[in-house]
């Protein structure tokens, strides 16, 4: 079980990935804005979060930097989970430190396998020796 928090505005969404990843035996946190989702992450220390680009307060890419900027968030892996389709979305999303990148709409069971992965090799690295 990993503890994960959510960043979504929209609440049938939000849902559908809240649902999907209970189902899946995780603990996890739907917030409605960025500034919300990051005081959360700050305290609670999740292993993932999933972020939307659009939301009110702080837009999932400002969330993004902001994690990867503090030497205690910044191994924290995020999912970038939004409407935004282009390239250069996903590239700048990839510059400022996603780990990944779905575009809405989404299967939910690709959702789970993408989270399980992220989960997996974020463990993996942990446990590999540093040089």
């Amino acid at each position: 079980m990993a503890r994960i928090i959510i960043a979504e505005d929209d609440e049938i969404v939000g849902e559908v990935v809240r649902d999907a990843l209970i189902a899946d035996g995780h603990g996890v946190g739907l917030l409605t804005n960025g500034k919300d989702a990051l005081n959360v992450v700050k305290k609670r220390m999740p292993d993932l979060v999933i972020l939307d680009c659009n939301m009110p307060d702080l837009n999932g890419l400002l969330v993004l930097r902001e994690m990867r900027n503090s030497p205690a968030l910044c191994d924290i892996p995020v999912l970038m989970l939004t409407g935004r389709r282009g390239a250069s979305d996903v590239d700048i999303a990839y510059y400022e430190g996603a780990n990944d990148y779905m575009k809405k709409p989404f299967d939910p069971d690709e959702l789970v396998f993408r989270v399980q992965e992220l989960l997996e090799k974020h463990r993996s690295d942990k446990l590999a020796p540093r040089r």
